[in-house]
């Protein structure tokens, strides 16, 4: 097994911040500015505690704060690791491209399908015919080098000009923009399921790992659908955050 990185870590005992945040905030900080990669083996909670002159309730109270955050999984026999870094996104309409430049993540996107097609259950999303026809595409988006979803997407004919080229080199939602055209309202369903097996090969899915699901109907403010989408991502590079109020 590796060694694990052993992470600098300043402890300032005067401070009223506690301990267990303290060194919480530095081992984040390692993670998140790539200090510490994803699959990297972590220092041992006995090893920690001895190094930093700390208790191991307060090394074990900071290890499960980055464990909750989804940055180290812990898998029996095997320690603790740095997690797969997570794309992490509001239940809010944006677009993943945006989101995933906006992280420095290197968005790129691969179209696999882009052409015309009648849709019924498409065209009822949008508020159309059941024999209109959409423009229909599937794109594969990467963040860097490592695929992370398949976006399956039907726009109305009014949006039929939209190129593949266009496409691959902005997201949907900047092209849109650039028609004059701002999707301000959305609804989505989020699931899991199994992955198909053209999902699985192009997002290089083993063994049983699910899917995570979105489908989503967008309006303009005028109350006009503009797009409908049907995306999978990998679950275990792709995390939604919801925050709840009470009204």
């Amino acid at each position: 097994m590796a060694t694990p990185q052993l992470v600098d870590v300043s402890i300032d005992r005067t401070s009223p911040v506690p301990l267990y945040h303290q060194l919480a905030e530095q081992l984040c900080a390692a993670v998140t500015d790539g200090r510490l990669q994803p699959g990297d083996p972590f220092e041992n909670e006995v090893a920690l505690a001895q190094r930093l002159g700390l208790s191991r309730p307060t090394v074990r109270r900071a290890i499960q704060e980055l464990v909750d955050k989804g940055l180290l999984v812990r898998r029996r026999g095997l320690g603790t690791t740095v997690a797969n870094r997570k794309v992490h996104r509001r239940v809010a309409l944006s677009s993943l491209h945006d989101d995933l430049d906006r992280e420095g993540r290197t968005p790129r996107t691969e179209v696999l399908s882009h052409g015309h097609e009648v849709n019924a259950e498409a065209a009822s999303a949008l508020d159309l015919p059941p024999d209109t026809e959409l423009l229909a595409i599937t794109r594969l988006r990467y963040a860097g080098d490592a695929p992370l979803a398949v976006m399956r997407n039907w726009l109305p004919p009014a949006y039929g000009d939209i190129s593949r080229d266009e496409l691959e080199a902005t997201g949907l939602y900047a092209a849109l923009r650039a028609r004059g055209v701002h999707a301000v309202v959305a609804h989505q369903s989020i699931a899991a399921r199994m992955p198909t097996p053209a999902e699985r090969r192009h997002l290089r899915i083993r063994g049983s790992q699910p899917v995570l699901t979105m489908t989503r109907m967008a309006f303009d403010s005028a109350g006009a659908a503009v797009e409908y989408g049907d995306h999978s991502y990998r679950a275990e590079d792709y995390t939604i955050d919801l925050m709840v109020d009470e009204r």
